[in-house]
């Protein structure tokens, strides 16, 4: 107990000394703390007289009686009294009590100092109160002690109950774990003053959970007391524990909680099929990849360790038609179908299935323990199916000319069932628009129904119905492709409808218009077009065509001297490929066939021309052997003209090499073009030479121009030659065979019908080559 002097009154407690104080008067009430009188005059006089040495500290103090209150007491009552030494009882002290709970939870007799409580006192709300208490004089209205500051305590009574923190409590524990292993542990707790008494001194008990599991009494920590718990045969366990305070002895209050432990899966447990045999049905026309059955291998365990895959039988033929997998939700086994199935063939199978774990643990099993195996049975039932097509699809060629009633091709289907029904054929109406082809109900044979056209369809798809003639009337289909092939039966056309013009001041030589043509037929390496102009009876000196071998042509003007005046429209009939077209106005067919027949016929003319040489150069083989025997004059001299080709069939026979060449005639380049131009149109209109007849003005008057220019023109082979010679000799049955006097081709009158004079017509060589431009 500290104290400090001031007046020589002032009492001042710190919190220990008054905690220690409170425990002395607890032990003897009523204690006093005073000063005599005597010491206190003594004091006074040393003061007085300015003494500085002091022979002892005097002391004053209050007086009071106990300073604790019990909790929980509703009665008001007196827990102390506070008495200053200058109270002698004539009530001229005033006490003044200030601080926590002053005037609410105490009160103070100012003229007794008697502390009296006002309500009752909740410990665990307030264990204890600092106040401060006056002493004052009356009359004075000064303090006669200095202000002295004190502890109430309140006294703790077992008046809580232990609550358990943390609820709820959930635990869980591997199965078959050993005896001791920890499951939790609860905590409570008690209101009360631990340190008086055994108010919250807490104690731990199992209610219900025995004999699987214990508590420990002071911690509160839970243990497994029953070995090889198996989840299998019970998965949860709720422990009920209760907390007792007063250290579980009599008057003491108790609380309980629930402690829910869930033992978890250990792989303790192997797959197992509850049957030995499992039998399925399926029928043959079921689809790939049908679920045919299920089967199912129980295990105890949950979760991974209850994970297993399925095998089937290691045999090639069955595990072929049928697979298994295992369905991962239920862990069941899906026996699902692979390959088609057909019951004529085969109608039964027989299969092993295994399951096996796919996490083994072996602290609990062997290794073959995680494995079993049962026997499949599947059925395959009979089913009614439909005409089977030998081919899923067809696909035929026909050339567009194929006439009415030809056969395209065969389709074949048949019933595959045991009982082999007849089949009818039919085309699906409802997908063939064209009724281009038919096909033969006995036999499936389809024919042409009608004629092909591959410019208007160069595909035909139809669809053949195979169907039974049972009552069923089951059928399938199948898909033929018909591809029609091109025919050259197309002329070709101008690519769209040409309007040229011509202004007045065009000059020669001037492009007019590039045309082209379209063939709607299809060859295999393209088209290739030609363009020329038609020839009639008089060369038009106007335009001229220029094929630029691309198949456009260009339209030329040939002159300068355009007006209206003189023309406002000009024919320019032109020849295109294979097929006459005409700008303005159109060139008529039968002039067209006219212009081929003269070029076969002009074919045939050189075949025969040919044959007449070979003749000739026969006979004068023959000459020259009878000319060597002969003696000849050497008085006799004579220039003979003979012929000779060069380059030509007689070529090889050396009768004559040209030493002196014939005069070149001045207009031969004029000739030589015209007869290009001459050939062009020629070469133009060789395909359609079978639509003109050689009644046609056209056609006439062509072969007597050819005729007479091929009997005028001397500038062709065979060339003229001069040799010298001492006889000619004679007896010759042709005569002569020299140009210059063979302008007509009549027969000589005076020569034997027996032998005539063969009568020969030189033809101008054609070439497809020629001049880039065809003039007229």
């Amino acid at each position: 107990m500290q104290w400090k002097e001031m007046h020589g009154w002032t009492v001042k407690m710190s919190m220990p000394s008054v905690l220690a104080m409170v425990t002395v008067f607890s032990i003897i009430p009523g204690g006093v703390l005073s000063d005599t009188r005597s010491t206190q005059g003594l004091e006074a006089q040393q003061i007085a007289q300015g003494s500085t040495h002091l022979h002892r500290r005097l002391k004053r103090g209050w007086i009071w009686k106990q300073l604790f209150v019990p909790e929980e007491d509703p009665t008001p009552r007196v827990i102390g009294q506070l008495k200053s030494d200058y109270d002698r009882g004539e009530f001229s002290i005033k006490y003044i009590l200030s601080g926590d709970g002053a005037g609410d939870a105490f009160e103070i007799d100012e003229y007794s100092g008697e502390i009296r409580t006002l309500k009752k006192l909740d410990r665990e709300e307030k264990a204890f109160y600092v106040l401060q208490a006056q002493a004052i004089n009356r009359r004075s209205n000064e303090p006669v002690e200095p202000q002295s500051e004190f502890i109430i305590t309140v006294q703790d009574i077992n008046d809580n109950v232990p609550q358990f923190q943390n609820e709820p409590y959930v635990s869980s524990i591997p199965e078959m774990c050993l005896i001791g292993t920890t499951v939790a542990q609860v905590t409570a707790t008690d209101a009360d003053d631990p340190m008086f008494g055994n108010n919250a001194k807490l104690i731990y008990s199992v209610l219900q959970g025995e004999p699987y599991f214990s508590v420990e009494p002071k911690t509160g920590i839970i243990v497994t007391s029953w070995p090889n718990m198996d989840r299998e045969a019970r998965e949860q366990y709720l422990v009920v524990v209760q907390v007792k305070d007063m250290l579980g002895l009599s008057g003491g209050y108790s609380s309980s909680t629930t402690v829910t432990v869930s033992l978890t899966d250990v792989n303790d447990n192997g797959p197992t099929f509850q049957h030995h045999l499992y039998t399925f049905a399926v029928p043959e026309n079921a689809a790939e990849g049908t679920t045919v059955g299920r089967v199912m291998a129980y295990d105890g365990d949950s979760g991974i360790n209850a994970k297993m895959t399925y095998s089937l039988e290691d045999d090639l033929e069955e595990s072929s038609t049928f697979i298994i997998k295992t369905d991962p939700a239920t862990q069941e086994g899906l026996i699902l179908l692979a390959k088609p199935l057909d019951y004529e063939t085969k109608r039964r199978f027989v299969m092993a299935a295994e399951a096996v774990n796919d996490h083994v643990d072996t602290r609990f099993l062997d290794l073959e323990e995680f494995r079993d195996r049962t026997t499949l049975k599947i059925i395959v039932e009979d089913v009614d199916e439909p005409p089977v097509f030998l081919s899923e699809v067809y696909e035929w060629k026909v050339p567009e000319n194929a006439a009415v009633g030809t056969v395209v091709g065969s389709v074949s289907a048949r019933d595959t069932d045991t009982v082999n029904n007849p089949i009818r054929y039919s085309i699906d109406k409802r997908r063939d628009n064209t009724k281009a082809f038919k096909v033969d109900p006995n036999n499936g044979t389809i024919i042409v129904a009608k004629a092909l056209d591959r410019e208007t369809a160069n595909w035909h798809n139809i669809t053949v119905e195979a169907k039974e003639t049972t009552q069923s009337h089951l059928s399938s289909s199948v898909v033929v492709f018909i591809k029609v092939l091109d025919i050259n039966d197309n002329v070709p056309r101008l690519a769209r409808d040409y309007q040229p013009y011509i202004c007045e001041g065009t000059q020669a030589g001037e492009l007019i218009q590039l045309i082209g043509a379209v063939d709607p037929d299809d060859p295999v390496e393209g088209h290739h077009f030609y363009f020329s102009m038609v020839p009639e009876k008089h060369i038009n000196p106007n335009f001229t065509i220029r094929d630029n071998q691309d198949n456009t042509a260009g339209i030329v003007a040939r002159r300068s001297s355009f007006t209206r005046k003189d023309r406002t429209q000009y024919l320019l009939p032109v020849v295109g490929g294979v097929e006459a077209l005409a700008l303005s106005m159109g060139v008529s067919l039968q002039t067209l066939l006219g212009i081929v027949v003269c070029f076969i016929t002009l074919i045939v003319l050189s075949i025969l021309m040919l044959v007449v040489r070979r003749h000739r150069r026969k006979q004068q083989e023959k000459l020259e052997v009878e000319g060597k025997e002969l003696e000849l004059p050497e008085t006799v001299s004579q220039k003979v003209l003979y012929y000779g080709e060069t380059g030509g069939v007689g070529a090889d026979l050396n009768f004559c090499q040209p030493a002196v060449p014939l005069r070149r005639h001045p207009r031969r380049r004029e000739r030589r073009l015209r007869r290009e131009d001459v050939r062009a149109s020629i070469r133009m209109s060789l395909r359609e030479s079978h639509l003109i007849g050689p009644d046609d003005d056209v056609f006439r008057q062509f072969i007597l121009d050819r005729l007479t220019e091929a009997d005028l023109d001397p500038y062709v082979p065979p060339f003229d030659c001069l040799r010298t010679y001492a006889y000619e000799g004679s007896g010759s049955p042709t005569g002569s065979l020299s140009s210059l006097d063979s302008s007509t081709t009549e027969l000589e009158p005076e020569q034997p019908v027996s032998n005539p004079r063969t009568s020969t017509v030189r033809l101008t060589p054609w070439h497809w080559g020629g001049e880039e431009d065809t003039i007229f």
